[in-house]
């Protein structure tokens, strides 16, 4: 990955982490490669970050650190956003893994920041053959459907992030669903970035392909027919604001 120019935005990584979730000690290595003056903030409930976290085990030039919220994806996520200084915010689970292509990617979006920004969703060899349909799923979902879910690595310029108001931390499940209809409510454009993203397919090879697909395409439905019908948070903004 070529080092980003002086020009290019500052970058905080934002990782949730779950209860009992240690693939994070995966993705860690595959961020060993940003800029020094980027910072990773890992965010656990409290009592499950480790002790004696030392990022120079992982390789990582960057400050790296853990901080504690609540248990729940939206909730961490506001909490690491919350907690940076930076101007580009990239949301990324525990359990993705990044390549190459994916790392020269975030630098041009880095380059010039705009957006909100995802990733083409892949998945590792650790669930059913079957998950290329998945991936497939995903790619019509973000392109031609225009709903990019977290798992894509969402990124985007802080201000949007509070433009948009961040997660919505009232929601059980689907709260990237709901920034990205806020995202298209308020003018923030979708960006694809066209590299990929992998994530792990483990709840599939668990839980069975079909039972876990169903549920998933069901909830995505759902969700849909929710968010697209609900009107613009009262935060000041109308839904005719002009594209960022």
């Amino acid at each position: 990955m070529a080092k980003p120019t002086r020009k290019s935005a500052t970058l905080a990584v934002i990782i949730p982490v779950g209860p009992g979730d240690r693939s994070w000690r995966t993705l860690l290595p595959d961020l060993a490669a940003l800029p020094e003056r980027a910072e990773i903030i890992l965010v656990a409930a409290p009592g499950e970050s480790p002790a004696g976290f030392q990022p120079a085990a992982f390789a990582l030039p960057c400050r790296s650190r853990w901080i504690t919220a609540p248990v729940g994806r939206a909730q961490q996520q506001n909490a690491g956003a919350a907690q940076s200084g930076a101007e580009v915010l990239w949301f990324v689970h525990a359990d993705s893994r990044l390549t190459a292509a994916t790392l020269t990617a975030l630098n041009r979006y880095l380059a010039s920041p705009h957006g909100l920004g995802y990733f083409d969703l892949r998945f590792l060899g650790d669930g059913p053959l079957a998950m290329s349909l998945n991936a497939l799923g995903a790619w019509i979902r973000s392109h031609w459907l225009r709903l990019p879910f977290g798992d894509q690595g969402f990124i985007l310029m802080a201000s949007d992030f509070q433009h948009l108001g961040g997660f919505d931390s009232t929601l059980v499940a689907g709260e990237d669903h709901a920034l990205v209809w806020q995202a298209r409510r308020m003018g923030v454009k979708l960006r694809a970035l066209h590299a990929p993203i992998h994530s792990s397919a483990r709840k599939y090879a668990k839980h069975g392909w079909w039972r876990m697909t169903w549920h998933h395409l069901a909830a995505t439905w759902q969700q849909a027919r929710r968010f697209s019908n609900e009107r613009t948070r009262n935060n000041g903004h109308d839904e005719g604001a002009s594209p960022r």
